[in-house]
């Protein structure tokens, strides 16, 4: 399979996004149209990367999809050994997600007193395929290295296709921080039922709308 024909994140939710409009039936057949929202399900981990000056200067993501879109994503994809697939049977598939994230701005939103901080593009990223479940790994640097008494992340899909979880283990970990920083994770409260919601409604939705945030956890480092 070429580049061109491989399954990224990115293009399975514009993908499902253009069916939903049309009303077509090809990927709604995947989802269970008594949960709307969301339609792919992630759960990370996530390190926090600090400089010996004490300067964040990049965020290291561990992303596990859940197995309807795994299924989905490795699907007409050549493996080398029958029943697994290698990191490099995954590369190409790997490359596509890092890139396509871009438009995204990779899901991950982060503030430092309040201004926004820029990511440059991914490196070090590569899949695993493990118990029938893709693994996206990657690492975000920040455009500029960041020395703040506060900074604040955030990881959603503005427009509520894609589900972002902290795993219960190791979610996140600040690597190489000074010994006063200290990390707080808050959780979403319970949000409005999205079952009542129309597709159209979600249709709407733009990056700008951050629907998502509101179902995000905050994650907050104070040093």
């Amino acid at each position: 399979m070429g580049y061109e024909g491989l399954r990224s994140i990115a293009w399975y939710v514009r993908r499902l996004r253009r069916s939903l409009i049309a009303g077509t039936a090809a990927l709604l057949a995947l989802v269970d149209p008594a949960d709307a929202h969301p339609h792919v399900w992630v759960t990370m981990q996530s390190e926090i990367v600090y400089a010996e000056d004490g300067t964040v200067t990049e965020i290291r993501h561990r992303w596990t999809f859940d197995e309807m879109f795994s299924t989905f994503a490795v699907q007409g994809l050549d493996k080398r050994k029958k029943g697994e697939f290698s990191r490099e049977d995954l590369a190409g598939l790997a490359q596509v997600n890092v890139e396509s994230l871009q438009e995204y701005r990779y899901f991950t939103f982060v503030r430092s007193s309040s201004k926004r901080v820029l990511l440059q593009k991914p490196t070090n990223y590569w899949l695993d395929y493990n118990d029938g479940l893709l693994t996206l790994n990657f690492t975000l640097p920040l455009k500029t290295p960041v020395s703040a008494q506060t900074l604040s992340l955030e990881f959603y899909d503005p427009v509520g296709f894609v589900d972002f979880t902290l795993s219960e283990r190791n979610a996140m970990k600040l690597i190489g921080a000074p010994a006063a920083c200290k990390l707080n994770i808050r959780k979403p409260a319970a949000g409005p039922s999205t079952s009542t919601l129309s597709e159209a409604f979600f249709n709407s939705l733009t990056a700008s709308s951050n629907w998502g945030e509101q179902f995000a956890s905050k994650i907050t480092i104070q040093c």
